[in-house]
């Protein structure tokens, strides 16, 4: 999976459940099962993410597709 500004918050969860740890310390909490937060997270994208925690675009998708070694659109 390519992370991009659009990629949806629960796609990332969905594949790479792993690196829920990476995006706590941006402040996205872990999802339950069967939470508000998860439906939500269905229509969020990591730009949205990345706005609402006030965290810088780039350096958010940096820190995503490193956890997942991806290495940087060139």
């Amino acid at each position: 999976m390519d992370i991009t500004k659009d990629t949806k918050v629960s796609d990332i969860l969905g594949e790479y459940g792993d690196i829920a740890e990476v995006m706590e310390m941006f402040g996205i909490n872990r999802v339950g099962a069967y939470s508000f937060r998860k439906f939500i997270t269905r229509a969020i994208t990591v730009e949205r993410a990345a706005q609402i925690h006030r965290v810088p675009l780039d350096e958010f998708l940096v820190t995503l597709r490193a956890a997942i070694g991806q290495m940087p659109p060139s």
